[in-house]
């Protein structure tokens, strides 16, 4: 099954772009009369057929058409910090967008080790994932911000920051968390949160989360938050 991404889509026929048609017909060598799909981003997946050709475009004929595809029954966001080697983040990313994730925020924290991050690249790398797994709805990444800046945004979904700190009372997921809900799960750089943002985000509504027994890397903690949370929805 080959898959484009055409966030663009609003009518019967669709254009792929120059660099898509290049992969289209010199990578997978497909021709007039084949069959590809498409998905929006915003839940819909369409079955097309390639019509025509030209150097430099090839142009699609919509077949049909489902929206709401594999819709989820809950909304995840994880606030991660960004991680020294940004290749973890990538591969966070990749794999919670294959698993189920609906959005992303970056945060900068006391302890981070990495401050800057290229959005457009990391938003490719999801925007692969989406189309390798098949997902109809696309991860939105929002831009990145402080953590206590994110703090303070409005929020009404079910809150939790996972820390380190054994000496403070935690829970797991399973005992925090129902099925059918908004979640925000906060994940900290590799040294954790700082009592002070704990005690911040405390303030905040956000319950104490254990992930597990074992000190866990930032990006593992990250994609174990978010496999529990769509098997608890499963």
């Amino acid at each position: 099954m080959h898959v484009f991404y055409t966030p663009d889509i609003d009518s019967n026929e669709y254009v792929l772009n120059e660099d898509e048609s290049r992969h289209c017909v010199k990578v997978l060598r497909l021709g007039i009369g084949s069959i590809v799909y498409l998905i929006d981003g915003k839940g819909g997946l369409y079955k097309a057929q390639i019509y025509l050709e030209t150097k430099r475009n090839v142009t699609l004929k919509i077949l049909e058409v489902t929206q709401e595809y594999n819709k989820r029954n809950h909304h995840l966001h994880i606030a991660i910090a960004p991680t020294k080697s940004i290749d973890r983040l990538e591969w966070f990313l990749e794999k919670a967008t294959e698993i189920g994730i609906d959005e992303i925020t970056p945060i900068i924290c006391d302890r981070s080790e990495r401050k800057i991050i290229k959005e457009d690249r990391l938003v490719k790398i999801i925007t692969s994932a989406v189309k390798q797994s098949l997902q109809a709805y696309h991860p939105v990444l929002q831009p990145q911000m402080r953590l206590s800046d994110f703090l303070n945004l409005p929020n009404h979904s079910n809150k939790m920051i996972a820390h380190c700190i054994d000496s403070e009372p935690r829970n797991y997921i399973n005992q925090i968390a129902m099925p059918n809900q908004r979640y925000t799960i906060l994940i900290g750089p590799e040294g954790d949160f700082s009592n002070e943002e704990i005690a911040l985000a405390l303030l905040n509504e956000y319950k104490p989360l254990s992930l597990g027994d074992t000190r866990l890397r930032t990006e593992t903690a990250a994609l174990a938050a978010c496999f529990e949370v769509n098997f608890i929805n499963r």
